[in-house]
């Protein structure tokens, strides 16, 4: 590209960069130069049609996130924007209207006070008071999102403080961290940027914060000096049209900025890039999408009147099947929808899913889109391939107001889904308080079940929805309601070790000793999953401790559980209706610490089950060198033996448990001691060719019998 087009170029878009720039590289209290750009906003980009009032109030937030010290001046621009167009903008910008509200409070005397402004007196005597913390991690809202928060020195790189910075760098010696790096191109601190580029080497993030800076020349040096590439998706996304020019004369790559030119609103963008080559058939590499579709998303209907003037199908499908109506649902763009429906798009395409314009709006709760595509023939029932119906994407979604416009038209509020669940367990799934209470208002049976017997109590119970169990208990929900395998709540509750709900569902009268299909409790199903928290607030509730729990338990290697359920009177000698005590089920597990428990809580260590197998039996027969040796130093018979006359040493020669075998016979086992077949370990150990026990047996001095009616 040649500097006549990028200049061309940029003198076409020149209002949108002096407005974005004066918004992203915002320095300024001032009320008169805030009321210029309030001015040029309304004039130049809302009365002109190219922008909507919700799409310059989410300029301004993205700006601000990115530029906190001027939080109070972004702060009257959007309430001056907001206060103008109140009536046209969505319910959402009045709640990020309260989030700025609070960045304004005073913050006092704050280290992160004393950041923002860069007060180094007021830093250096916070750094000095004692418990001073130099490695403190902060958070904060209105920042980029960060796990764990930021360090003091990310701060200081945010906020272009420099003389916080290099205090925290010669007094502490701070860490420069790659996001140190990153936030100092958002900055544009001389300095701090110098210093940050000695100790850690730009990558992909520090581009984007180039970008969000909407400093030019931080874009070309990162590209230049270090071989970055422009991120396109950046460009538009933080407003900056001069460095999608510089991506453009980077790259060449004509048809990739084509395809996301509709970003920016402007159709002689469009145009130059059709009349200098553009393939108007070009799609996006990554999900197939072509010009019409991002025309859709942005609400150029000039761009998809001159694509449609060339030819293109305006039914045109991404990689994923949709059309550009799905697009123009999706993003609430009712004037393209009613444009694309004028002119011969399909209002009931669906994309590889099944799912139709209608669900787009839906999940979106755009009201108009739905009413409009109701109202010309959008099909209410049109299910996918697992009967989800637009009812269900809007409970799902929480999208209320769709739900009152598709429930006013007639769908049905039971539907089910393929996999058994109505509208009430979608919104229940997903915590949505207020699509259930408006479910229920419109005759949703609250104790419906879904193909399991699943009830949206025990949704909430599982997924630990505190607030959502409440409201559902008081709006009728039954406390003891079971599914399939006749689970209650407070079985699940107790299973996945949720205290609280488990309180409030016995607040409610949930049956504290109501039993599955398998005739466990809910102190059992605690125990099951080594749920100690929940197994304690049963047992304080008067759950009651049976010793068969502690069996289960053992199965499940749930020491801690239990710990608790021995404490409480289980007895450790009990055994289940197979014989088996939970010394035996631990040994058989190899279980070494569960096995260690029981001992230590007086296990009888000799304890046989039904068919007389002792827990050295089975350790040996599992070949469980470690269980082996605790149970012997515990005193276990090393020949006990069970009705067959098997002893340990028995079942360590046919499983060819050398090392096992080998303790064993150190500790005393009978090399000879003999079956009631009439064989010895060493005897089956040849009939069964377990060589490595065989050897070692006859090491150790078995007799060497040979069988006659056997060839070995």
């Amino acid at each position: 590209m040649t500097q006549t087009y990028y200049t061309e170029l940029l003198e076409l878009n020149k209002d949108f960069v002096d407005i974005t720039t004066a918004l992203y590289r915002l320095k300024t209290f001032d009320q008169e130069e805030l009321a210029k750009i309030c001015k040029d906003i309304k004039s130049k980009m809302i009365e002109t049609m190219k922008y909507t009032p919700d799409m310059i109030l989410e300029m301004i937030l993205i700006a601000a996130i990115h530029n906190r010290r001027y939080c109070k001046s972004y702060n009257a621009i959007y309430k001056n924007i907001f206060k103008e167009y109140s009536t046209l903008v969505d319910d959402k910008k009045c709640k990020q209207l309260n989030s700025l509200d609070l960045l304004d409070v005073n913050e006092g005397e704050t280290i992160h006070r004393a950041i923002i402004d860069d007060d180094i007196n007021s830093f250096l005597f916070l750094t000095e008071k004692y418990g001073f913390n130099k490695d403190q991690m902060l958070k904060y809202n209105f920042y980029p999102v960060k796990q764990g928060g930021y360090s003091l020195l990310e701060l200081c790189c945010y906020h272009g403080s420099v003389n916080c910075f290099k205090l925290l760098r010669s007094k502490f010696d701070s860490e420069i961290t790659p996001e140190c790096l990153n936030f100092s191109f958002l900055s544009g601190n001389p300095s701090i940027m110098t210093e940050c580029l000695n100790f850690q080497r730009p990558g992909e993030e520090c581009m984007q914060y180039a970008i969000i800076s909407h400093n030019i020349d931080f874009v070309t040096f990162l590209m230049n000096q270090y071989n970055l590439k422009i991120d396109l998706i950046s460009c538009f996304k933080f407003h900056n049209f001069q460095a999608f020019l510089i991506y453009l004369d980077q790259t060449n790559d004509i048809n990739q900025c084509f395809l996301y030119s509709s970003y920016f609103k402007s159709p002689r963008l469009f145009q130059y890039f059709i009349s200098h080559g553009a393939d108007i058939n070009a799609k996006d590499s990554n999900d197939g999408m072509n010009a019409m579709h991002f025309a859709a998303i942005n609400n150029q209907m000039y761009n998809v009147e001159i694509l449609l003037s060339l030819g293109f199908d305006i039914k045109t499908k991404s990689s994923n099947g949709n059309t550009p109506l799905h697009y123009a649902a999706l993003y609430n763009c009712i004037e393209m929808v009613e444009y694309l429906f004028a002119h011969g798009a399909d209002i009931n395409a669906r994309n590889n899913i099944g799912l139709t314009p209608i669900y787009s709006a839906t999940g979106q709760n755009c009201c108009r889109i739905v009413e409009f595509l109701i109202s010309h023939g959008a099909k209410l029932y049109s299910k996918n391939e697992e009967n989800f119906t637009p009812l269900h994407h809007a409970s799902v979604l929480n999208c209320k107001e769709a739900a009152v416009v598709l429930l006013n038209h007639g769908e049905d509020i039971n539907e089910i889904s393929t996999v058994g669940m109505h509208s009430i367990h979608y919104a229940a799934s997903y915590n949505s308080i207020q699509m259930v209470e408006f479910l229920i208002s419109r005759g949703a049976d609250i104790n419906l079940k879904i193909n399991n017997n699943t009830a949206a109590l025990h949704i909430a119970a599982e997924k630990n929805y505190i607030e959502l169990a409440e409201f559902l208990i008081n709006h009728g929900a039954d406390v003891n309601i079971k599914n399939r395998v006749g689970f209650t709540p407070l079985h699940r509750a107790a299973f996945l070790n949720h205290p609280e709900m488990i309180k409030i569902l016995i607040k409610h009268g949930a049956d504290i000793e109501a039993k599955d299909s398998y005739g466990y409790s809910s102190l059992a199903q605690a125990a099951i999953n080594n749920c100690k928290e929940a197994a304690e607030l049963l047992i304080s509730l008067g759950a009651d401790v049976k010793s068969e729990y502690l069996v289960v338990a053992a199965f499940q290697n749930c020491k801690e559980a239990a710990e608790i359920l021995i404490s409480h009177g289980a007895d450790v000698n009990f055994k289940n209706s197979e014989g088996s005590p939970a010394l035996i089920i631990a040994a058989n597990h190899n279980s070494k610490e569960f096995t260690e428990t029981l001992i230590l809580h007086g296990a009888d260590i000799n304890l046989k089950s039904k068919s007389s197998l002792t827990a050295l039996h089975y350790a040996a027969k599992t070949n469980s060198k470690e269980t082996t040796e605790l149970l012997i130093s515990h005193g276990a018979d090393v020949n006990a033996m069970n009705r067959d006359k098997w002893t340990p040493l028995h079942y360590a020669a046919i499983k060819n448990s050398k090392e096992t075998a080998e303790l064993l016979i150190s500790h005393g086992a009978d090399l000879n001691a003999k079956s009631s077949d009439g064989l010895t370990p060493l005897q089956y150990a040849k009939i069964l060719r377990k060589n490595e026990v065989k050897e070692l047996l006859i090491s150790h001095g078995a007799e060497d019998i040979s069988l006659p009616w056997c060839r070995l």
